[in-house]
Formats: C-alpha cells, sequence, structure tokens
C-alpha cells in the first residue's frame, strides 16, 4: 500500500507532530506500506502569525492537486488543518475520495491562549473538517472520548512510541547542582512553563529548546540554564542527564517528550492533565494540581522504573495502529457509498 500524508507541519519545524510523521514512515516502511508526503517544500511560504517559526505553505489548488496524483497514493492522510491540510480536504471531497485525518494539536486552546478567540468557534471550524473524512485519529482514548462528545465523528486511537535505543540512561553530561529539574519541548505560551520555573526548587531549572517565548521567559527567569534546541544524542544525553522531567504543560494531547523522558530513566513530574494522565504510568512518574509537591515527589522514583513503562511504546506497535485505522476507515467509507448507492437504486425503482 501507498499513504500520501499532508501535512502543513514540516522540517524545519521541531515538534511532536513533524517527528510522529517521521517515525511513522520509517516503522510502516519495514512492514511493507509506502509513505510519501506533501509538505511546504517547493511551495512558497508565510510565517504563521504570533509564531514566525512556522511556515505555511502558499500553493494554489491546482498545484495541491497535482501532486496528489503524483504520489500514486492508495490512501490519503491528512495529518494538519493548516492551508495544505484544507485544500486536500477539498479536493478528496470534490472526487469522492475517502481520506483519514489526524487531531494532533489543541488549536482551540492555543488561538485562546494567543488571541482570546473563543475555543467554541475554533472547534465548530475542526468539527467541519474532520467530520469530513473517513475517520479522524487521536493519541489516546481520553482525547477520543473528549472529541466525540464534542461532536467529532469516528474517531479512531493512534498512539505513539519511542526510539529506546536512542533515549536511553546514560552519564550524567551537566555539571550543575542537583537534583537537576528538565523540561524539553517548544518554548510557547501553551506550554505553561512559567508554572516551572516560578516554583521554588532545590538544586538546577534546564530548559532545552526554543520557540517565541524564550527571550521573554529568560528575562523573567534569569536563574534557569536555558540550553536551546538540540536534537539527536545532544537531546537525548541531556535527558539522562536530569532527575526530574517537568512538562507543566495543560493543554498538550500526548507529549512525545514524556516518552524520550522516561526512556532516559528519568521520573516525570506534571499537572493531572490530559497527556500525562495517559502517558505516565503509575510509578514512573508524579501528578499532583501542585507541581511542586509532584516535582519533590518523583526524585523517589526510581528510574528504572520510568524506562521499563517507556518501553511499552514502540513505534512498530504505533505503525501498525495507523494502518488498522487506514483499513477500517477506508472499509466503513466502502460500504457507506454501497449503502448510498442501493438507496439510490431503491429510490428510482419506486
Amino acid at each position: 500500500m501507498r499513504i500520501l500524508v499532508v501535512t502543513d507541519a514540516w522540517r524545519p519545524q521541531v515538534n511532536g507532530v513533524v517527528h510522529s510523521l517521521e517515525a511513522l514512515a520509517k516503522a510502516a516502511g519495514a512492514l511493507g506500506t509506502t509513505i510519501v508526503f506533501l509538505t511546504p517544500d517547493g511551495f512558497r511560504t508565510f510565517g504563521l502569525p504570533t509564531y514566525p517559526e512556522i511556515r505555511l505553505a502558499m500553493a494554489s489548488p491546482w498545484a495541491v492537486a497535482k501532486r496528489i496524483d503524483a504520489s500514486r497514493a492508495d490512501h490519503i492522510h491528512i495529518a494538519t488543518e493548516g492551508p495544505l491540510g484544507v485544500m486536500a480536504q477539498r479536493i478528496c471531497i470534490g472526487r469522492r475520495e475517502p481520506f483519514t485525518t489526524s487531531y494532533h494539536t489543541r488549536f482551540p486552546e492555543y488561538l485562546f491562549a494567543r488571541t482570546r478567540l473563543p475555543a467554541e468557534w475554533t472547534y465548530a471550524a475542526l468539527r467541519s473538517f474532520h467530520n469530513a473524512g473517513a475517520g479522524v485519529m487521536a493519541s489516546t482514548q481520553r482525547l477520543a472520548d473528549e472529541l466525540s462528545s464534542r461532536g467529532f465523528r469516528k474517531p479512531l486511537i493512534w498512539s505513539r512510541g519511542v526510539d529506546a535505543d536512542l533515549f536511553r540512561p546514560r552519564a550524567s553530561a551537566l555539571d550543575l547542582p542537583r537534583p537537576v529539574f528538565l523540561y524539553a519541548g517548544r518554548l510557547a505560551v501553551e506550554k505553561n512553563l512559567a508554572a516551572f520555573l516560578a516554583l521554588d526548587l532545590p538544586g538546577s531549572k534546564v530548559v532545552v529548546g526554543d520557540g517565541p517565548a524564550r527571550g521573554a521567559l529568560q528575562a523573567a527567569f534569569p536563574d534557569a540554564h536555558f540550553m536551546g534546541l538540540r536534537t539527536g544524542e545532544a537531546l537525548a544525553t541531556l535527558y539522562s542527564s536530569a532527575d526530574v522531567f517537568v512538562f507543566p504543560s495543560l493543554t498538550d494531547t500526548f507529549g512525545i517528550v514524556l516518552l524520550e523522558a522516561m526512556a532516559s530513566g528519568v521520573p516525570v513530574a506534571a499537572f493531572p492533565a490530559q497527556g500525562p494522565l495517559d502517558v505516565v504510568g503509575a510509578g514512573a512518574g508524579a501528578l499532583s494540581p501542585d507541581l511542586r509537591e509532584a516535582c519533590l515527589a518523583a526524585l523517589s522514583i526510581p528510574r528504572e522504573n520510568a524506562r521499563a513503562h517507556a518501553l511499552g511504546f514502540t513505534w512498530e506497535a504505533s505503525a501498525r495502529q495507523f494502518l488498522e485505522n487506514v483499513r477500517i476507515a477506508r472499509e466503513g467509507a466502502r460500504s457507506t457509498k454501497q449503502r448510498q448507492l442501493f438507496d439510490k437504486r431503491q429510490c428510482v425503482q419506486v
């Protein structure tokens, strides 16, 4: 099978969406399925307002249709709700081709945090976008249930994985006062980083990553150690150098960084919010409405517990789940089409 994934999020962006799609392509390839991508590459782009590091494609429907045709795909999966995703959705609808979508990001909450735009307005637009497809993939059952309660139809579960060979326990590379409390990820208002950096904690606070809030956070919290963007071995080494991984976000749908930290043998401290509730297992981290309390409690969690829990998430299992979702969605769309044809014939006979 050959699947085209349409995504507005792509390199040089470094985030969970891009990482998930790259890992999916690699794991699906080993299972005999080819994943190809339609991304902003090759199009003129513009910076997303309030977040210019994210570049969105300026493409015509004709250009997008041409790339879809050139992909020779058996199925189309639309990963994002940006300009490319919207055009691909309209093309699929016009051609009466079944497609699936993903719900990666809490755009309603993110837009509200940045612009105060009522979340229900955004949910209405997203509901219309995703309900036109044959299925919308959510990263956890909790998220799927929430989407269902908001009127999203045909939710399917697509979990995530972790590269446990890259993210593994190592010797510490940080010469800082202990304990080390570390955050890794995008530095943006929706990540709620001030809730972590304002805590009265012993030892050191380390922040890994970049984003539009970095300058303001560095100015407000000069005692924290901002390491900038790290990837690969450099990122893995920093994870394993920490004593606790702190995840203050209240809006993430999953949190791949949680798995990366735990695979590195680092217990997690987080709020009991969606993402940590689904990803952080009992005995692998501490969740509390009091984030300081969670940070201190995580210090007593054995590092081997965190890694053992993370080993239950693999990219192969994630890819198998994605491919099974595609099969289910396509069979459902085929059954619906056959039922509609039957109903139409019955009307003609009457």
